[in-house]
């Protein structure tokens, strides 16, 4: 994981192809916690945090928001009392990128340096 965290975000352009499941499995396999799972026919990368309360997981929303805008990619976020529930996936190939596995990492990362060692 600490590799993938390490990398940044390349630019997907529109012929730049997803991931096939082969490379999809052996990335996931690097990050645990994370789930892939597939939504209106396409797949995508999630997990969910816990928190003692609001505030922080407002606070952890707002980081990963901060590295999403710095790497030029952006999940989905869902922020509730004591849980936030990240999903990563590349709209424009409707699919899963290299892109979307560096943020997972860099997302639990985020956690982990904040908040405990994420499982």
């Amino acid at each position: 994981m600490d590799d993938l965290a390490r990398l940044h975000c390349t630019k997907i352009e529109a012929n730049t192809l997803p991931l096939n499941n082969k490379e999809i499995g052996n990335l996931a396999a690097e990050l645990p916690g994370w789930h892939v799972f597939e939504k209106d026919g396409e797949p995508r990368l999630e997990a969910l945090f816990k928190f003692e309360n609001f505030g922080k997981a407002v606070d952890f929303t707002l980081q990963v928001a901060q590295i999403s805008i710095e790497e030029d990619h952006h999940p989905a976020i869902l922020t509730e009392w004591g849980k936030v529930t990240v999903t990563w996936w590349t709209h424009r190939i409707k699919g899963l990128h290299q892109n979307d596995f560096i943020m997972a990492a860099k997302t639990s990362k985020i956690y982990g340096d904040q908040y405990g060692t994420y499982k």
